[in-house]
């Protein structure tokens, strides 16, 4: 029991980070559970996901692009252009 306590408190610390970053949490909670809790993979998708929004590209399309892309920026940039 004390190893799922542990990833438990893990998994709030990483959330408590990243919503001192200023996202949602409604967002950290998707993004920590799309990326199997990674911490650094939630932490670049929600950068990525803010950037591509205030560029003004659709929410929806930005998570379905970032998350065929793997987060790499500039792929991902270039399919929400294309759409």
């Amino acid at each position: 029991p004390s190893c799922l306590l542990l990833q438990f408190l893990s998994y709030l610390g990483a959330c408590d980070r990243l919503l001192k970053q200023g996202y949602e949490e409604g967002q950290v909670e998707e993004a920590m559970e799309m990326f199997q809790y990674s911490e650094k993979k939630a932490a670049e998708f929600l950068h990525l996901l803010a950037q591509f929004n205030d560029m003004g590209f659709q929410q929806n399309e930005i998570k379905e692009v970032l998350l065929l892309c793997g987060n790499q920026r500039e792929k991902a940039l270039e399919e929400l252009v294309m759409k």
